[in-house]
């Protein structure tokens, strides 16, 4: 069943209870990167792991995400500044235990490529936060071949492509 969480602004990404940074580069510039994030949504399920379907809702100012395990997000867009930054927050999730969510993203030129921060702010119980540092690494290990799977798709050495 979704449950509406705690509606945030983009100051929570400095403020949430957990904050998970995370950093990875790839080849693409920034354009190519920022296109990926913010103007094809539905193609998130082609190179971010995880996804099993992304939708993009209200005009692009709103997210439909589904993960594999069955896990949904209903999202509204709180950033999108070309080349450089995309966040959103979550609305309503089936995810038990959240209050807030918040998924930022920012890019960097580095050298003729990009680099990718995203910063998982999160609030929840005690016991969800602890799990969600546990899981840190992994999330982690998943931007990172995130990352190479999207610089597959952009550079178009992608199988099938």
């Amino acid at each position: 069943m979704a449950r509406r969480l705690r509606p945030v602004e983009l100051d929570f990404v400095e403020s949430a209870p957990l904050r998970l940074v995370f950093a990875a580069e790839v080849a693409a510039p920034p354009k190519a990167v920022y296109a990926a994030l913010a103007d094809d949504v539905a193609g998130w399920s082609r190179w971010f792991t995880g996804v099993a379907r992304a939708v993009p809702t209200h005009g692009g100012r709103g997210r439909d995400v589904r993960l594999t395990g069955g896990t949904r997000f209903v999202e509204t867009v709180l950033a999108a500044e070309p080349d450089e930054h995309y966040a959103y927050r979550v609305d309503t999730t089936n995810a038990p235990g959240l209050r807030a969510l918040l998924e930022d993203w920012r890019l960097t030129p580095a050298g003729g490529g990009t680099r990718l921060q995203w910063t998982f702010a999160a609030d929840g119980p005690a016991p969800l936060r602890w799990a969600m540092t546990l899981a840190g690494p992994g999330l982690g290990r998943a931007l990172r071949g995130s990352a190479r799977a999207l610089d597959r798709r952009l550079t178009g050495t992608e199988t099938g492509a």
